[in-house]
């Protein structure tokens, strides 16, 4: 016979915590990206990535491209992506203000999350969040911060709590490295 127990940790309710992770590639026309979902508990459930090269680089002003490869690198990663997470979290040094301002809306909170020695550019419809833990970073929300007692909060400052803030976005880049350090795969999984 089993012996009755509950789990202490009753998480599985708020769902997945998406991080968007953007980066440079191997050469300076290549850009990689994934979106890394994440339990409550920093356990991964899913990785979707992709990859573009931006040809004629010298074509375009350097934000306009930034912004365009943002754009289509998030609408690939987002219509592949087999689960809608809770919230939606990025490096404010990673992804503008404008890509869920202007040009992509999600149906999810969505958080940039920046460091306050940096200059963070934001927009007016940002809602702005300063914790004090972990080191006093900034967090841009869109379309607002969530509510204090939402399940989008309650994920939030779990994640905060337990250092799962900022270290998703590290493995979210090992895990691209590891995916294009042949230079063979190009589809997401």
């Amino acid at each position: 016979m089993p012996i009755p127990y509950r789990d202490a940790d009753e998480v599985e309710e708020l769902g997945a915590a998406g991080f968007l992770k953007i980066e440079e590639g191997s050469s300076a026309s290549e850009f990689l990206a994934a979106i890394f979902l994440v339990s409550a508990r920093g356990e991964p459930l899913e990785f979707a990535y992709n990859r573009i090269e931006t040809p004629n680089t010298f074509l375009w002003r350097q934000a306009d491209l930034r912004r365009y490869v943002e754009r289509k690198l998030t609408a690939s990663l987002l219509q592949v992506c087999g689960r809608v997470p809770t919230l939606l979290l990025c490096l404010a040094d990673e992804v503008g203000s404008e890509l869920f301002c202007q040009d992509i809306h999600v149906s999810v909170p969505v958080g940039r999350i920046g460091d306050p020695l940096k200059t963070t550019a934001h927009a007016a419809s940002e809602a702005q969040e300063i914790l004090d833990e972990p080191s006093d970073l900034h967090v841009f929300w869109f379309p607002g911060g969530p509510a204090s007692e939402s399940v989008e909060r309650r994920l939030f400052s779990r994640l905060a709590l337990h250092g799962l803030l900022l270290e998703p976005f590290q493995r979210a880049s090992l895990g691209l490295r590891e995916v294009y350090s042949n230079g063979r795969v190009s589809a997401s999984s």
